[in-house]
C-alpha cells in the first residue's frame, strides 16, 4: 500500500511515557519506518535500565541525547511533563533541522507555549501548539487533538497522514492550549472536589448520607461510579495532573483572574499522586479507605 503523500519517514519522540507509547501502539504496523526517542530518564542511573527496556518493548531506537534523537527527524512529538516543555524545546533547538515540525503536545499555559514557539522557530523549526483533548487510552492515536499556530495547516496534513485526529483551532500559538487549560479548570476541579468531599465524608462516617443527598439533587450523575473513577485518575496520574494544573493556574492568572481554584486543585492532585497507591478495587468506599489509611 502506498503511504500518504505527507506521511513522514523520520519521527522522534522527546519524552517516552504514556502518550508516546499510545501513539505508537495505535499506529501499529502503519508506524513510520524510522522512530527514535529520547527521555531525560535515560540520564538517570536509577531509571536508565527501565527506559532501555521500554524502548526495546516498543521497538524504537532509544538514544542518549536530544541531538541524537533529532538527527534525520522531520517530525518531533514533544510529550514531556508540563513543567519540562520549555526546557525540552531549549535542549532540542540547537539540533533541529530547518523546517522540522515540532508538535508540542504538552499541557501548558499559552504563555509557556508561546515561549517554546519562539525557541523552536528561532532555530528554524515549525512549531505547532497541540492540545490533547482526552485521555490517550483507549483511543491511542485517534485521541482528538486541537492544533494551532502559523504552521497548523502543515501540521494537520502530517497528522492526518499518520491517521491521527487533528482539528485546527486557529492561527495563534496558545489558542489550542487555552481551550485545553480552561477546560481542565472544570474537569480536574471536579476530581479535587470529589477527593475533598468524599474522603471527608467517609472519614466523618456520613458518606452514605452525603452521596444520597447528591443523588437526590442531581440524579443524572452516577456519583459513586464518578467518584471511584476520579480517585483512580488522581492515584495513577496525580503528579502529572498537578504539573498541568499549575500551568492551568498560570493560564487563569495571565487572564487577570487569579487562578486560585486551579492552584488548590493542583495541591489535591499532588497530594494523592504522591501516595503512589494502587487503585485496587473499582469501588468508591474501598478506594476512599485505601487513601484515608495513608493520608
Amino acid at each position: 500500500m502506498t503511504a500518504p503523500a505527507n506521511r513522514p519517514t523520520g519521527v522522534t519522540f522527546i519524552g517516552f511515557g504514556e502518550a508516546a507509547t499510545a501513539f505508537l501502539s495505535g499506529w501499529g504496523g502503519e508506524r513510520p519506518q524510522d522512530v527514535r526517542a529520547y527521555d531525560v530518564k535515560t540520564d538517570n542511573d536509577t531509571t536508565r535500565e527501565a527506559m532501555a527496556d521500554r524502548y526495546a518493548e516498543h521497538s524504537v531506537a532509544g538514544v542518549v541525547s536530544p541531538g541524537a534523537a533529532l538527527d534525520g527527524a522531520s517530525v518531533v512529538f514533544c510529550v514531556v511533563t508540563a513543567d519540562q516543555a520549555l526546557a525540552a524545546a531549549e535542549a532540542a533547538a540547537p539540533s533541529l533541522q530547518p523546517g522540522t515540525l515540532w508538535f508540542d503536545c504538552n499541557s501548558c499555559a499559552p504563555g509557556t507555549k508561546r515561549r517554546a514557539a519562539e525557541v523552536i522557530q528561532a532555530a528554524g523549526g515549525r512549531y505547532v501548539d497541540v492540545a490533547v483533548m482526552a485521555p490517550v487510552y483507549p483511543k491511542r492515536h485517534h485521541v482528538p487533538l486541537l492544533i494551532a499556530g502559523p504552521h497548523a495547516e502543515a501540521g494537520e496534513a502530517v497528522l492526518l497522514a499518520l491517521d491521527m485526529k487533528p482539528r485546527i483551532a486557529g492561527d495563534d500559538v496558545g489558542r489550542a492550549s487555552s481551550i485545553k487549560m480552561l477546560r481542565s479548570v472544570m474537569i480536574k476541579g471536579m476530581e479535587a472536589l470529589v477527593a475533598e468531599c468524599f474522603l471527608s465524608a467517609r472519614r466523618a462516617g456520613v458518606d452514605a448520607e452525603v452521596i444520597a443527598s447528591l443523588e437526590a439533587s442531581d440524579p443524572d450523575i452516577a456519583w459513586r461510579e464518578r467518584g471511584a473513577y476520579n480517585l483512580e485518575r488522581m492515584m495513577v496520574h496525580g503528579i502529572r495532573r498537578a504539573a498541568e494544573l499549575r500551568e492551568v493556574a498560570r493560564t487563569v492568572e495571565e487572564l487577570g483572574l487569579g487562578g486560585a481554584m486551579a492552584a488548590a486543585t493542583a495541591e489535591w492532585e499532588q497530594r494523592i499522586g504522591e501516595l503512589r497507591a494502587d487503585p485496587g478495587e473499582d469501588e468508591l468506599s474501598a478506594r476512599s479507605d485505601l487513601l484515608l489509611a495513608r493520608l
